[in-house]
């Protein structure tokens, strides 16, 4: 059986200063934030009027277990929801050093970036699968889709909710499986200052600011800014980087009043050298073809030593630069103190411009023959001969978003019976479009044990064509829990969405003409409902049933005019059904919060193509699993956040999806663990751990042989320790993968490719706060 044991998974990271690729602006920026560090508090003496203090909350472990979701759509204390859901919280990630969403999610079993992307072309961005399918399309910001593909930052956030199950009622079209919110800090009427500056591993420098100032004179008004700079490589790998720069100013208004006003701003710039991968040569499970006419290339391929996992494939005109802007105006009116009404008004854009020379591998057919693209060896017995095609994948592509969505939560009574209502409704135009880009002259071909990255790439600009999606939506919504018996002791909620959708898609050649007009418009009603007994005041058991529907391109914006395509206007929309049952138990005086899941998930509408050429929508897939976890507090000075599921995933009916056959969906380990845990020693030094493990995945098939099928699954252990030198100043140390283990942390459709985790590696963190 053909399998896979490499190398490491990508490793989070603190916070530190850059100043490389980050521009000078962004320099500039932090020396300013550094300064007013040491200028503030001078500043307020010289006005007698001291900044309050903000606790150091790295030296206390009290912050892992949030009460709530950050979403008014969730009227219900966690303990109280009838639904699976982790929330990060902002300690824990600055306690790991996690900088993306990404490596936030280490927190969250079973969720991830497996899938390495499809041949040449490199999954970039967000690329997240959880419960065993794409999510990457269900990513908010305080309740409001972030389109785009981008590796997103958190030194703007407060905390991540990770929502199981289908969230279509939450927010319309989603991935079947799940959702993720991102929770913008917002301004607070105090005074506080914040930095941070690390370095580390792989030429790892980054810098943050966190400035809050109560604005004197405006009753209520508050500013707060956040910013920071990277310039980092990746230990463990050559020539990919990771730097940016960001702002996030923002304002509020009546903070201490019924009407408050928040208006933010976010611009981030990424200059990122994009990873296309480690040619999986060598390792268990890749060998020739066995077509006879290739025979003779098994005995020194079948043997062939694995290539370095610092290789890097790709040439000195690799990029991934990526520019996202974020215009939000929320207001907020309580007219009673069980009713709120919220407005939220959202711009948004994120451009990419992205060129990665990635390889294809063997170049074999299932027949054995031999492509123009595929693995050359003119010396069998001599390794440095060996080349591989190089294939450029290019993305030039815009986003853009505009919405306007209004809420309004109260809680009243109705006899016996308590209601907590959430309603509202929400107007969303999104676009994407997608220009086309044209290449000259031939790309060097590179060598599979020692890759040149110095050669340039000819020049490449716009052809004139492009490809142009856009969908409008208009929603309504509602929610409500009634709540009755002695205590509350039964609870029952309901939720109902209608969105009104409809999605344009059309394709330009280079003069501009349209050459292909696709519409599709619809309703889509999406529902969940759930029960809850509470045995006993800190605990709760429920039972959840919930559907979303998925239209034609919904998820991209593209539509297709082949039959066996989901983006045709002809198909009906994909359904997902899920099916929970689960308890939730607050302990040590509510201070740890106690999970535990049952669920079955089908999705129904999936395409079967007919052996007479025939294509019907009777596909159906289905994931099936447990998960249980536990976060907060064992101890004043202990906190923990750990997490462990199951998974059994299969398709249902239709063509299986996996390489080795198996009707197992592909790039979902079978199971997965996680803990991370601290604790708080005398004289200023906390010390904590973790382990994290994932089982081993399928991947998909797309007719390549000769490649590893599935990956292994692995154990990775971290480590970390605070020390405060003095009042205002923390030192952290962050050690990743501590016993330096090989794995695979994502893999291609293909099999050629496989991205190697982030090997023994660490980081050195001075956090500040005034």
């Amino acid at each position: 059986m053909a399998y896979i044991t490499r190398r490491k998974h990508p490793v989070a990271s603190p916070a530190p200063v850059a100043f490389g690729k980050a521009g000078p602006a962004a320099a500039s920026l932090l020396t300013a934030g550094l300064t007013l560090t040491q200028a503030l508090p001078l500043h307020a003496q010289a006005q007698s009027n001291t900044l309050s203090e903000v606790e150091v909350k790295s030296s206390a472990a009290s912050d892992y277990k949030a009460d709530r979701v950050s979403s008014p759509k969730f009227t219900q204390p966690l303990v109280n929801t009838t639904q699976t859901i982790s929330v990060i919280s902002e300690q824990v990630m600055q306690e790991q050093g996690a900088t993306t969403l990404t490596e936030a999610l280490r927190n969250v079993p079973g969720v991830g970036t497996f899938y390495a992307g499809e041949n040449g072309s490199t999954s970039t961005g967000d690329a997240i699968y959880m419960r065993g399918f794409d999510t990457s399309s269900s990513i908010y910001v305080d309740g409001v889709r972030d389109l785009g593909s981008i590796a997103r930052d958190v030194f703007n956030i407060d905390q991540i909710d990770v929502v199981k199950g289908p969230a279509g009622t939450d927010y319309g079209r989603s991935a079947p499986t799940g959702s993720i919110n991102l929770s913008t800090k917002q301004p607070k009427l105090e005074d506080g200052f914040s930095a941070s500056a690390g370095v580390g591993s792989g030429s790892y420098k980054r810098g943050t600011v966190d400035w809050n100032k109560a604005l004197t004179g405006y009753d209520g008004a508050a500013f707060r800014l956040n910013a920071l700079v990277q310039d980092a490589s990746v230990a463990g790998r050559d020539g990919i980087e990771n730097n940016r720069w960001g702002i996030a100013p923002s304002l509020a208004f009546g903070l201490n009043s019924p009407t408050r006003t928040y208006l933010n701003f976010l611009h981030v710039k990424q200059d990122n050298v994009p990873d296309g991968g480690v040619f999986t040569i060598g390792l268990p499970g890749y060998s020739s073809p066995d077509a006879a006419a290739y025979a003779e290339r098994r005995g020194f391929l079948d043997t062939a030593a694995a290539v370095d996992p610092k290789n890097f494939y790709g040439t000195s005109s690799d990029h991934d630069n990526v520019t996202a802007d974020m215009a939000t105006l929320r207001i907020e009116h309580d007219f009673t103190p069980e009713t709120t009404l919220r407005n939220t008004t959202r711009w948004g854009q994120t451009k990419q411009d992205y060129l990665l020379s990635g390889i294809m591998g063997q170049g074999y057919s299932a027949a054995g023959v031999l492509g123009t693209n595929g693995l050359q060896t003119p010396n069998p017995a001599d390794p440095s001969t060996w080349s591989i095609a190089r294939i450029i994948s290019t993305r030039d592509q815009v986003n853009k978003i505009i919405t306007n969505q209004t809420n309004v939560t109260t809680s009243l009574v109705s006899g016996a019976v308590k209601h907590d209502i959430s309603a509202g409704l929400e107007l969303t135009r999104e676009e994407q479009t997608s220009y086309t880009l044209a290449t000259t002259g031939t790309i060097p071909r590179v060598g599979v044990y020692n890759p040149d990255s110095s050669v340039s790439l000819p020049a490449y600009a716009r052809t004139g064509a492009r490809n142009d999606g856009s969908t409008d939506t208009y929603s309504v919504y509602a929610f409500d829990t009634l709540k009755f018996g002695p205590h509350d002791q039964w609870q029952v909620n309901a939720g109902l969405r209608y969105d009104r959708y409809k999605t344009d898609y059309d394709t330009f050649d280079a003069t501009g003409a349209s050459t292909l007009g696709l519409s599709k418009s619809g309703g889509l009603w999406n529902y969940k409902a759930g029960a809850l007994y509470k045995p006993a005041p800190n605990g709760s058991v429920y039972v959840n049933y919930a559907l979303s529907q998925q239209p034609p391109g919904g998820s991209n914006f593209t539509l297709s005019t082949a039959a066996n395509n989901a983006g045709n206007p002809n198909m009906d929309p994909q359904k997902a059904k899920t099916l929970e049952f689960g308890t939730k138990w607050e302990v040590f005086n509510k201070k740890l919060l106690l999970t535990g899941a049952i669920f079955r998930t089908d999705i129904e509408n999936e395409i079967v193509s007919n052996p007479d050429g025939t294509v019907e929508q009777t596909g159906k897939k289905r994931v099936d699993g447990i998960e249980i976890g536990a976060i907060g507090q064992i101890a004043p000075a202990w906190a923990v956040t750990a997490g462990y599921t199951v998974q059994d995933t299969k398709v249902i009916k239709g063509a299986n999806v996996a390489a080795n056959g198996s009707a197992d969906l592909a790039y979902t380990p079978k199971d997965a663990f996680l803990l991370w845990s601290t604790y708080r020693l005398p004289m200023g030094l906390t010390v904590g751990g973790g382990a994290r493990y994932a089982g081993g995945l399928k991947r998909g098939t797309d007719g390549a042989v000769g490649t590893p099928n599935h990956t292994d699954s692995y154990w990775v252990f971290d480590a970390m320790a605070t020390y405060r030198l003095m009042k205002n100043l923390d030192i952290q140390l962050n050690f990743y993968n501590l016993f330096d283990k090989d794995y695979v942390s994502a893999i291609n459709k293909s099999g050629y490719r496989y991205f190697p985790g982030i090997p023994r590696s660490a980081r050195l963190t001075a956090n500040f706060r005034f």
